[in-house]
């Protein structure tokens, strides 16, 4: 379809449509900022400086020692996650005890870890990420009412679309994460 003019009617909505991508793309999805790259050994990807520095500089702060220690616990290093929560400032975060305690079971110390998952809970009930991870110990202990119970309770939280939800679930449907 044309106008009298000779331009299309579907012209002006694919000009809009490509005035507003570069600004949706340079906005970005902020996936990218969760990515955390790997780091040679000794050393902590810093957010503030986007590079890898020495562990033991005091430039780097609490937040991204604790970020870097759950991704180096994701990646099956567990004790090196451990000994990197043991430098914090403040060890008494919700994040850096439940990373600690996603370690420590994956150590194959479950009770110890439950224990710390615990005390993320006490610091904040509605922290979701630390419900699945109880649930999975709890799985991992033959308790799925206790597993169950966590995953009601995230339900509550974020509801059951969230990532924690569906992780959990699967882990009781006996479909683990790898």
């Amino acid at each position: 379809m044309t106008t009298r003019s000779g331009f299309s009617l579907l012209a002006v909505p694919a000009l809009l449509l490509m005035l507003h991508s570069p600004l949706s793309m340079a906005m970005g999805d902020n996936d990218s900022d969760k990515k955390t790259p790997d780091c040679p050994k000794g050393q902590v990807y810093d957010s503030h400086t986007k590079s890898c520095v020495p562990e033991k500089t005091s430039k780097l702060n609490d937040d991204d020692k604790t970020r870097y220690a759950y991704h180096l616990a994701k990646k099956g290093e567990y004790q090196a996650a451990l000994n990197l929560l043991d430098t914090l400032k403040n060890q008494d975060t919700r994040e850096a005890w439940n990373y600690r305690g996603y370690a420590t079971r994956k150590l194959g110390r479950t009770d110890e870890g439950i224990g710390y998952y615990q005390r993320a809970i006490a610091l904040d009930p509605r922290y979701a990420k630390v419900r699945e991870y109880l649930g999975e110990a709890w799985m991992i202990k033959g308790r799925p009412d206790l597993a169950r119970e966590q995953l009601k309770t995230i339900a509550g939280i974020c509801g059951t679309d969230c990532e924690e939800y569906r992780d959990l679930q699967a882990a009781i449907n006996g479909h683990p994460e790898v």
